[in-house]
């Protein structure tokens, strides 16, 4: 399981972010907001190193069993 941390800005914005993978991190004008988008670039982060090869964060590592 990958967590999200959020909180507010000075500014009002909100910020999400995966500590599992580094740099992705959103902004968004809400909480939800700004979670939903930085579970969409987490799944388009994990799609992108299994493309490349490249190994995943060990929260999620376990996910995929081969058959």
């Amino acid at each position: 399981m990958l967590r999200i941390e959020s909180e507010r800005e000075d500014d009002g914005r909100w910020i999400a972010e995966v500590p599992a993978l580094p740099g992705v991190l959103t902004y968004g004008t809400s909480e939800g907001e700004a979670r939903a988008k930085v579970k969409a670039l987490a799944l388009r982060v994990i799609a992108d190193r299994l493309d490349n090869g490249e190994p995943l964060p060990h929260e999620i590592a376990g996910v995929f069993e081969t058959a």
